[in-house]
């Protein structure tokens, strides 16, 4: 119950603090969002390529040991 309470109070606290009367932080909150997107494109970009290397390194694995399956029933099947 204490961690909603001080999650809820300090949302209101950063609404506060961004709205233009009291503090005026929105230009500079404004400035930090415009920075951080080519950032977390970089790093998004990076954990997608990290992604799609592990899937075609599982397709490959798939295929062999689909092969290596095909190549079992072969060989029980010749005997």
């Amino acid at each position: 119950m204490t961690a909603l309470l001080v999650g809820l109070g300090l949302i209101v606290v950063a609404v506060l603090l961004v709205l233009p009367g009291v503090a005026g932080w929105w230009p500079d909150v404004l400035t930090f969002l415009k920075g951080s997107i080519p950032v977390l494109a970089i790093m998004i970009g990076a954990v997608a390529i990290l992604i799609g290397v592990a899937d075609i390194k599982d397709k490959k694995e798939a295929e062999k040991e689909e092969q290596e399956e095909k190549a079992k029933e072969q060989a029980e099947e010749k005997k």
